[in-house]
């Protein structure tokens, strides 16, 4: 694309910046390998259905499987937090058994990351990611936390603060320039993901916090694509309905939407919209060089209002931990990591101390050089 196609695309900065209003963007999406392959797949949400099921193994040789004949996959986070405080000591000693091996493994691969150039000086890491949402994914990640001080790095390690559904679409708000938050109530917000595509309206709440604290989701719509497999083009088409009728909810309800979309996305996203890789799981080849989401976006809904529609896109990983943003203010170098159906992860340099709303919040340097180059130096 030329310059002046890029900036009718985005209108505030380039898609995947290295550079945003709060924080600098030090690294996202590294892919680490070690000897039994890429580090993430070790602290998946598989990886954990993996070693439950080796946990099980001996039990139901003996026929006395607390969890019957079930697939470990298909049990749910509800039920074997159920049974961390059951009667049931056996099932008990099996899910705390799993927990113990998957904070080991979360705790080898955060020192791996911590170890790295990209990730140098790290002082806090929030855990986001639908695993998080349980009582042994907290459990899990105190332990990891545990593990890594007895071995002497300083770090700080806990859940993401709002619900991972939330989340994604709350962090949307740190990709936008302080106009948005002096003239509007709220923004469109994008979460896209392997199984759902969620979009919502986020309130700011600016004029009770400044630094975006108080931000709430006001509505959100989801879609499971993942059981309607449909093409690429159908899925920006349902994409493009859900927020038309979340546009119009907000103007009959009376609340103001800022002519922006902040979009949440797997993989490594270019500075013209397009994706470099990492989008395998969305409906479709999401890769292509002929396919870009936000001009997509911007040719079904040009206007929002009165005014033409920004949208910026940026990974998945970096957005959900943006909404942690406010929270950071008393670190400067910190991380997130989300345990998915990978490993997400990006590393953040804290811009400010005010939490994000002062005189360069609508700097649009392009960071995405820095970015690639921290990728690069992340790897190893």
């Amino acid at each position: 694309m030329a310059t002046d196609e890029l900036v009718k695309t985005t209108g505030i900065a380039n898609h995947g910046a290295g550079r945003l209003p709060s924080v600098d963007v030090d690294s996202f999406n590294i892919e680490m390998k070690d000897e039994e392959g890429f580090l993430g797949d070790r602290a998946s949400k598989g990886a954990f259905r993996e070693i439950l099921d080796h946990w099980r193994k001996p039990l139901r040789k003996t026929g006395e499987d607390p969890f019957g004949k079930e697939p470990s996959e298909n049990i749910s986070k509800k039920t074997l937090d159920a049974m961390l405080v059951g009667d049931d000591t056996e099932a008990s000693a099996v899910v705390h058994s799993t927990i113990e091996d998957f904070a080991q493994e979360l705790a080898y691969v955060t020192r791996r990351f911590l170890k790295s150039k990209a990730w140098a000086r790290t002082e806090r890491i929030v855990v986001g990611g639908g695993f998080r949402d349980s009582r042994l994914g907290e459990l899990a990640i105190a332990r990891a936390e545990i593990i890594l001080k007895s071995e002497g790095f300083k770090i700080d390690m806990r859940p993401i603060r709002h619900h991972p559904d939330e989340a994604g679409l709350l962090g949307a708000l740190h990709l936008a320039p302080s106009w948005i938050f002096e003239g509007y109530d709220g923004i469109l917000a994008v979460d896209i993901g392997g199984t759902n595509i969620r979009c919502g309206v986020v309130e700011t709440s600016w004029k009770k916090a400044k630094d975006l604290a108080k931000a709430s989701v006001w509505k959100s719509e989801l879609w499971r694509h993942a059981d309607d497999e449909p093409k690429r083009e159908g899925a920006v088409k349902r994409l493009t309905k859900m927020l038309k009728g979340l546009i119009a909810d907000a103007e009959s309800d009376g609340l103001k939407l800022a002519p922006f979309i902040g979009i949440a996305c797997p993989g490594v996203i270019d500075e013209d919209g397009s994706i470099e890789k990492g989008a395998q799981n969305l409906p479709g080849n999401w890769e292509s060089s002929k396919f870009n989401l936000p001009a997509s976006l911007i040719e079904a809904i040009p206007q929002i209002g009165e005014h033409d529609t920004a949208i910026l896109m940026h990974n998945d990983g970096v957005v959900q931990g943006l909404s942690e943003v406010p929270f950071m203010q008393d670190v400067e170098r910190w991380g997130v990591l989300t345990i998915g159906t990978g490993l997400g992860n990006a590393r953040f340099t804290n811009r400010r101390k005010d939490g994000g709303n002062g005189k360069d919040r609508d700097s649009t340097e392009n960071g995405k050089k820095k970015g690639k180059e921290s990728n690069k130096n992340g790897k190893e």
